[in-house]
């Protein structure tokens, strides 16, 4: 089967997990950054996953322009929706749901929330200004979630939903 990897990522994030799902998946795959393709055809794949990442509170326009352009299209893939962000728990839930439409997150073979990153190399100094005084740290955190990323996986590798 023919799997594409489609995401957006600000600081490097979420292509951290597009690149590790390409591993685990171990299909043919291709993986595409919309800032780099916006036009990225899916008619040729057999699966679709999506991932972005929170900023602000919500995921990246890219994102939700593909999945408005392609929504049709995206209901009828065997589809796997990913984000990543620092939040944890029922707000990183919530902030999936508000990034991901409920009628494709209903029927996803896998969804995911894989945390987050704040790397401070790769922000401007208005974002570290920011992210420092919202959050409180002075270096770069990582809490990506590894076995998210493995469950993710299976889940889309061999269609458990």
């Amino acid at each position: 089967m023919k799997t594409i990897i489609i995401f957006e990522s600000l600081h490097g994030s979420t292509e951290k997990c597009a690149n590790k799902l390409m591993e685990l998946i171990n299909d043919d795959i291709t993986i595409v950054r919309l800032q780099e393709n916006e036009n990225v055809s899916i008619d040729d794949y057999d699966k679709v996953i999506i991932g972005g990442s929170i900023h602000m509170g919500v995921i990246q326009n890219r994102i939700e322009d593909f999945i408005k352009k392609n929504h049709n299209q995206l209901a009828e893939k065997k589809l796997g929706m990913y984000l990543c962000c620092m939040e944890e728990g029922e707000t990183a839930q919530i902030q999936f749901n508000k990034a991901y439409p409920e009628e494709l997150r209903k029927k996803a073979l896998a969804t995911g929330i894989f945390g987050g990153e704040f790397n401070l190399k790769k922000m401007n100094f208005f974002e570290k200004r920011f992210t420092r005084k919202a959050t409180g740290i002075r270096s770069s955190v990582s809490k990506i979630n590894e076995e998210e990323i493995r469950k993710f996986a299976l889940r889309m590798r061999e269609g458990i939903s």
